[in-house]
């Protein structure tokens, strides 16, 4: 059974910074891709940002040059540095693991960005 875990949410001031973490079960290259979405209250899950296994990185015009995701292989892990958050980034991110036939999910966490 593979599994996600995030972590590192939490409540922030608007133009702090936090870092999300996603551990995985497993090696994280058994992946096509990782990724991190969000979803605030009465929206549609968004696109984040993607790293491919090769190590291909992409974002959401929202987020370009304020978040960055990167990975630990030896810890499975893969993280999204969030700087200069603002009150619309506030949302539950999920963690995503994207195979050919299935794509995994972890359970949420909350970022709350308020003064």
């Amino acid at each position: 059974q593979v599994q996600l875990v995030e972590s590192g949410g939490g409540l922030v001031q608007p133009g702090g910074s936090l870092r999300l973490s996603c551990a995985a079960s497993g090696s994280i290259f058994s992946f096509n891709y990782m990724g991190w979405y969000r979803q605030a209250p009465g929206k549609q899950r968004e696109l984040v940002a993607t790293i491919l296994s090769g190590g291909t990185l992409n974002y959401a015009d929202s987020v370009k040059g304020r978040f960055t995701v990167s990975r630990d292989n030896a810890k499975n892990t893969v993280y999204l540095q969030m700087n200069s958050l603002k009150v619309e980034d506030t949302a539950v991110y999920y963690c995503k693991g994207a195979r050919r036939f299935y794509d995994y999910w972890g359970q949420g966490t909350q970022v709350t960005v308020s003064s």
